[in-house]
């Protein structure tokens, strides 16, 4: 299955490859028609496409790869470095793009056949956008930041089409050329923010990061699959290795269980994670014995050494589950304290 899911990953970004190949030779057309220095900042920022995505194809090939004894957690990280690259490298075209900008304000030219130019940008827009959400959509289906980068980058890349063309509407409506570099400048602000945030998320994988959604989902998962044996679960961590998953915490099941029954309790859990996630899913579990105080909030039936009634349920949330201590109420804690 993980097989198939790279299969489909590298098809999906040769597919984007292929596409920013084309729309940045239509849009250099455009260019050479109009002379527009905003359609020419559309056309510089379709490089970066060709780039960015050729990188990316790079990157999910060697994510694909297993696991080897100088990389034994796999080489998904380097979908990360892939978005940190895209993103930089859009930040560069930004500043190319104001500085482009800023020098035909100053100098204004001519523009011409605006009408043909802002056709064949359109054309761009709409190819731009339904690869673009088909890459985030599957993405996210597959946890790959690589991909999930990439059709965001084009969904960008269609916006700001649009302001493009909205300024050469405005053109050729007030025959103000200015305006095209105006919208120029202000269509290189803006793909220096998109770059930003593909950077900052990039940073942020790269330093492990905590993961607030990635973290609700494997919470989520576990609440919907609680077993009343699972007596509490806490210090769960996530991390994220281009589509894969590493998943460590420790489980609370009853001290007076025989070995193999834990053993098959831990693996029933695992299996809980790893069905929940289209990718690999590595997971390391602690096995800890259960305390009296466990009682109040243990909903194991017929134990023959429980020291309390049950009380009620503990919240497994995100912030309960990623404590690293058992999940004991103020007055439990008391207890447990007087009790030690």
């Amino acid at each position: 299955m993980q097989i198939n899911h790279n299969k489909r990953k590298i098809r999906l970004i040769l597919l984007s490859f292929v596409m920013s190949l084309l729309l940045s030779g239509l849009k250099f057309l455009a260019y050479y028609l109009t002379d527009s220095n905003a359609i020419l900042s559309d056309a510089l920022e379709s490089i970066i496409n060709v780039f960015a995505s050729g990188f990316a194809l790079y990157s999910i090939r060697l994510s694909a790869l297993p696991k080897d004894s100088n990389h034994p957690y796999g080489h998904g990280k380097v979908e990360f470095f892939s978005a940190g690259f895209e993103g930089a490298l859009i930040i560069i075209a930004s500043v190319v793009i104001a500085y482009g900008a800023l020098t035909r304000l100053l100098n204004p030219q001519p523009l011409a056949n605006l009408t043909l130019g802002s056709g064949l940008i359109f054309v761009t827009v709409i190819l731009n956008s339904a690869v673009g959400l088909l890459l985030v959509r599957e993405g996210k289906k597959y946890n790959s930041l690589a991909l999930t980068a990439d059709g965001k980058h084009l969904l960008s890349d269609s916006v700001s089409s649009i302001l493009l063309l909205i300024s050469v509407l405005l053109v050729l409506w007030t025959g103000l050329e200015w305006i095209d570099s105006v919208a120029s400048l202000v269509f290189g602000l803006l793909i220096a923010y998109n770059g930003y945030q593909l950077t900052r998320k990039s940073v942020a994988g790269l330093m492990d990061e905590s993961d607030p959604l990635l973290m609700q989902q494997v919470v989520e998962a576990i609440r919907a699959h609680k077993k009343n044996y699972w007596i509490d679960v806490h210090n769960l961590r996530v991390q994220q290795y281009g589509s894969d998953l590493h998943i460590d915490c420790h489980l609370t099941l009853p001290y007076f269980w025989e070995l193999q029954k834990s053993h098959d309790t831990i693996r029933e859990f695992e299996d809980v994670l790893k069905e929940n996630h289209p990718g690999e899913t590595e997971i390391f579990v602690h096995s800890d014995p259960c305390l009296p105080q466990c009682c109040y909030f243990c909903r194991l039936k017929g134990c023959h050494v429980r020291s309390h009634a049950f009380q009620h349920d503990i919240d497994w949330d995100v912030v309960n589950l990623a404590k690293n201590q058992k999940l004991f109420t103020e007055a439990q804690l008391k207890i447990k304290q007087d009790h030690d």
